[in-house]
């Protein structure tokens, strides 16, 4: 299986009292358990993808920044995008929410 992975929220978070949108993604802090559910997958042998929409707003290109961290945290993954458009919900027959992970 092909499977895609947000990060903020997802195996990361942020410093309370951050605000969404004025987010420093350079202070996100891993969530160990969700990377460690991600890294039993690509063991399996799943194809992981992160994909984040960090720069979908501000423009910024953040690849080097989150590259480095999905590496420092040990994140195994086969491609990073950061493509992933900026929205509130996301309506798809696929998906899956991190509560339910």
């Amino acid at each position: 299986m092909i499977i895609y992975i947000d990060i903020d929220e997802t195996i990361c978070y942020h410093p309370e009292g951050t605000p969404d949108q004025a987010r420093d993604y350079k202070f996100a802090i891993p969530i160990l358990e969700n990377i460690k559910k991600a890294n039993s997958l690509y063991d399996e042998g799943h194809t992981i993808v992160y994909w984040t929409a960090r720069g979908a707003v501000s423009g910024i290109d953040w690849t080097d920044l989150t590259q480095g961290q999905l590496e420092d945290w040990g994140a195994k993954h086969h491609e990073l995008r950061l493509d992933k458009p900026y929205f509130d919900i996301f309506i798809d027959d696929k998906v899956m929410n991190v509560k339910d992970w």
